[in-house]
Parts: C-alpha cells; structure tokens; sequence
C-alpha cells in the first residue's frame, strides 16, 4: 500500500468481502469553514442496517499528516453515525499511535477485520 486512495479501496474492499454494502466518499453536511464534510467509506449491515463510517488515514513517512488526527476524531463526533479511524503506514510515531488507539475511535488496518466482525455481529 503507497497511498490514502488505495487504504479506502482496501478497506472498502474488506467490508464487501464481509458482506456489507459499502459506499466510499459519502456527504455529509459541511465543516464549520464551510468546506464539505466527506466520510471516506460507510458500511452498512443489511439485515440489521447498522453503520460505520470510517475515516482513513495512510502515512508512508514522518510527516505532519498525524498532526490532523485529533481535530479528526473531533469530525467524527459530529457525523449522524458512528465512526472510527482506520489508520495504516510506518509514519505515525509511537506517541500517534497510543493516541489513537486509546482514543477508543481508532483500529490499525490489520485488526480491521476482527473488528468489523465483532461491531457487525457477523
């Protein structure tokens, strides 16, 4: 994996493979600045019609990428949804790391599967 892009298309690809629908690039209202409010990929169970929406975040290298996740998890809180970060990439420090999976919104891209198991009852 090299990019943002391919991480969506992975991680769409792994909530198919499970049997939910998913839609990537979903709209949701706007920012405070205005800018649209995008979700990168939301799941939806539909039998039960449960949803996830997942923020993703590649980080190849070091780099100021990470110094946008809190104001992203801050996002998260205010879509109509749940949601979580899906991060992946040897860039995010030790410290970055920590934060996010403490965060309690946040799973690495290698526990997504499980994950998604467990949230969706699957």
């Amino acid at each position: 994996m090299q990019t943002g892009d391919e991480l969506v298309r992975d991680v769409a690809a792994m909530a198919a493979g499970l049997g939910l629908q998913v839609r990537t690039q979903v709209r949701v209202a706007r920012r405070i600045w205005g800018a649209v409010r995008k979700i990168d990929v939301v799941l939806t169970h539909v039998e039960t019609r449960r949803t996830l929406g997942i923020e993703c975040k590649f980080q190849r290298e070091k780099g100021t990428a990470e110094e946008k996740i809190p104001s992203t998890i801050q996002d998260i809180a205010a879509w109509p949804i749940r949601g979580i970060v899906v991060f992946a990439g040897e860039g995010f420090t030790p410290n970055m790391r920590s934060f996010l999976i403490a965060s309690g919104t946040a799973v690495e891209l290698e526990e997504l599967r499980e994950w998604l198991v467990l949230y969706f009852g699957l």
